[in-house]
């Protein structure tokens, strides 16, 4: 799957990494409103072409997927600042 790798010079693994760095970045820095959406442009630096369509749960599931999402934030993060700013399209 990543044999693509072993033909690259150093500076084209470098630019590689560097690429995947800053979109683990990004990803890595969303807050807020962010945290809920899809993230495409993350899989997008796979190099295989393929773009799976997600398999979507029903909205009973999905919002119970959100909340357990939001509990293990209070788990995992219990000192990271909150806010109760609106969602804004």
């Amino acid at each position: 799957m990543d044999d693509d790798l072993e033909n690259m010079t150093r500076e084209e693994l470098i630019s590689e990494v560097k690429a995947l760095r800053e979109g683990i970045r990004r990803h890595r820095d969303c807050s807020g409103h962010e945290l809920c959406w899809h993230h495409p442009d993350l899989w997008g630096l796979l190099p295989e072409t393929s773009d799976p369509i997600p398999v979507v749960p029903e909205w009973p599931e999905f919002i119970r997927g959100c909340v357990r999402y939001r509990q293990s934030l209070d788990e995992q993060a219990p000192h990271a600042p909150r806010t109760d700013e609106p969602y804004r399209e």
